[in-house]
């Protein structure tokens, strides 16, 4: 099906939602003594309380809205006006790629539940498929059933693993992971870490920790650290993302379960709010649903259910 097709099959239940209001929105103003006047405040209302119901957040919905009703239409249609700012809003994030090391460090974070350890197998998964070598590192000792779930994983990926007695130092697994990492020549070395953000200042300790074994083994690492949110919460998922990015340094997002939601939107949330990419979206439970995101193909799929060839899917 394709990358496009994923995020596209991911991005349905938005869509969906989408689908009806917009069009309707869109049609009142872009009919054809209205498209070249601007956006009246009608309009304007309802197109801001249709992207915040999508999840995409009150900042990113208010520059949108203030965006569209800001410029002259020229016959312009609504939907390329707003496509035009959510993917400007999106590319405004940092999309500085990350450094690579020997080897290349990822470590991964997130609460338990948003889908981390299997995210962490998935792509692990995907840079086999590209041609690399990963090697899983599990790092979360604390809960025997992450480590059994990512064995499982890994062996669906067909990637090494390196793990620890359960209970044992989690900076002691890394250690020896990239120990492995350099002797073998396993790049990236995934390092998937406990998700404990109730007890913040042990999370912050272990993860400061982990980090400095990673530094002080290979330099510069962790080379990426990606933090994996549950598309499904919603706006709650930033509160989680502000919490580690003060305690991780997080450089990128993996936004899970973008196929199990209505409010795939929070992507705008998250790039507008927090500036921090998506690096990967998750869109299924199979090994190969974690994708690269691509901000252009992602904008294309909020609408393509709700328009085709420039005309409202009521209409064709």
């Amino acid at each position: 099906m394709g990358l496009f097709g994923s995020v596209r099959e991911g991005l349905r239940r938005t869509a969906r939602q989408l689908l009806g209001r917009f069009d309707e929105i869109s049609r009142r103003a872009d009919a054809p003594e209205r498209r070249s006047a601007p956006v009246d405040a009608e309009t304007a209302d309802a197109l801001e309380e249709l992207l915040i119901g999508a999840d995409m957040g009150v900042a990113a919905a208010g520059r949108t809205v203030a965006a569209v009703t800001g410029r002259a239409r020229r016959g312009e249609p609504l939907r390329d006006l707003v496509k035009a700012e959510l993917l400007s809003i999106l590319q405004g994030a940092s999309r500085t790629a990350p450094p690579v090391g020997d080897p290349t460090v990822i470590m991964v974070v997130g609460v338990n539940g948003t889908g981390k350890t299997t995210s962490v197998a998935k792509l692990a998964y995907l840079h086999r498929a590209q041609g690399a070598r990963p090697l899983v590192c599990a790092a979360d000792t604390f809960r025997a059933a992450a480590v059994e779930q990512l064995e499982i994983w890994a062996r669906r990926a067909e990637v090494e693993i390196i793990r620890g007695r359960e209970g044992s130092d989690p900076a002691s697994v890394v250690f020896d992971a990239l120990a492995a990492g350099k002797a073998r020549g396993w790049s990236p070395v995934i390092v998937d870490t406990a998700g404990r953000l109730h007890t913040r200042a042990n999370l912050m300790q272990e993860l400061a920790k982990i980090r400095r074994i990673a530094e002080r083994e290979v330099p510069g690492a962790p080379h990426e650290v990606l933090l994996v949110l549950d598309a499904t919460v919603g706006q709650n998922a930033l509160v989680q993302a502000r919490e580690f990015m003060a305690a991780a340094g997080v450089t990128g997002i993996v936004l899970a379960k973008l196929d199990g939601t209505a409010k795939g939107g929070i992507a705008l949330a998250i790039a507008h709010d927090l500036g921090l990419p998506i690096r990967y979206v998750g869109v299924g439970e199979g090994i190969g649903d974690l994708v690269p995101f691509s901000a252009p193909e992602y904008v294309d799929a909020l609408f393509e259910n709700s328009w085709e060839g420039g005309r409202p899917a009521s209409q064709r």
